[in-house]
């Protein structure tokens, strides 16, 4: 396995001798500006991972990769949409940068182009990538449309959220690392089974994510913390303390949440308060570490070796401590 910057460097090359902008420019220039904005490439890197590991070069992995991170920005482009965001990565979205309607059309064009890159491989890996880019697409679609749909329920639950999250972002994880074996031609069952790793790693990482908002380090969690709390988003955590919450706590937590104070500083940490007294943060804690042993333990059913093993757990255990 090559070291995870090499990987890095090796998708950025493909991506700029790929990307380019022509005509009409207003519909490409957003397109390479996006997918210029930066970010960790994790998910192209999942795939020219699983791709070596399965005993094919990783360049063979190249425009899958590409596919994904396409994907996965096109999804950012609407979601900042629907969001009515003005920044992303600290700059300008696409649609301030440009306008709705060219923002919509790029975004769309991205899908396209995702789907496109799939041309490049053969035959049944042509048609088993596009099968699970087709599924994954729409899960993420539904997972959207919950996260949506949540804003304005009172009675969501956890299995719901978990379901919510696992469209929203872990399948595109487990996907990513499955397209990698698509491409090796790994067996039926080492497909599946890194499809689960990725799938549980997610869930994790965004769980995670939930906890860090709320209690991260500021200089190193990278957003805002306390985010989640100013949204009033029904995250695992608020929902684990309206469970666990005295009565008059819960009231209190339900009080906030319909809340948005121009100076939301009191309430954050009345909410964290909360989140600790109900024992909420230390079940989220449970629930991440489960989930990342459940990851871990679908690595017994892959034929690889166990350095191949160890090289997917220690960029599992980089990923969860935020250092990829």
């Amino acid at each position: 396995m090559q070291e995870i910057s090499s990987y890095r460097e090796a998708f950025i090359a493909h991506m700029n001798s790929k990307v380019s902008v022509k005509e009409p420019e207003n519909l490409y220039e957003p397109i390479s500006y996006i997918l210029n904005l930066g970010g960790k490439r994790l998910r192209p890197i999942l795939v020219l991972m699983a791709t070596e590991i399965f005993g094919e070069d990783y360049t063979k992995g190249l425009d899958a990769a590409l596919a994904v991170e396409v994907f996965h920005n096109f999804s950012l482009v609407h979601d900042d949409i629907m969001d009515d965001a003005p920044l992303r990565r600290g700059k300008d979205t696409v649609h301030e940068k440009w306008d709705l309607n060219t923002g919509i059309l790029s975004g769309d064009a991205m899908l396209i182009n995702a789907y496109q890159l799939f041309e490049n491989y053969d035959g049944s890996t042509f048609k088993e990538l596009a099968k699970l880019f087709t599924k994954t697409a729409i899960e993420v679609c539904e997972g959207q449309q919950y996260d949506i749909d949540f804003e304005t329920r009172d009675d969501v639950t956890i299995p719901e959220y978990l379901k919510m999250i696992e469209f929203k972002t872990a399948v595109l994880v487990g996907a990513a690392l499955q397209m990698g074996a698509i491409v090796a031609n790994a067996e039926d069952t080492c497909k599946d089974k890194i499809y689960e790793f990725g799938c549980l790693l997610g869930l994790a990482f965004q769980l995670q994510d939930d906890y860090l908002d709320a209690f991260g380090d500021p200089k190193t969690f990278g957003k805002q913390v306390g985010g989640d709390i100013i949204e009033n988003k029904k995250t695992f955590l608020y929902l684990k303390a309206i469970e666990n919450s005295t009565k008059e706590d819960a009231k209190q937590l339900e009080h906030l949440y319909s809340l948005s104070p121009k100076q939301p500083e009191n309430k954050i940490e009345t909410v964290k308060t909360i989140f600790e007294n109900s024992g909420a943060s230390e079940l989220t804690r449970q629930e991440i570490e489960k989930y990342t042993k459940k990851a871990f333990e679908c690595l017994n059913h892959i034929s690889i070796s166990e350095d191949k093993k160890k090289g997917l757990i220690e960029f599992g255990n980089i990923l969860m401590n935020r250092t990829v």
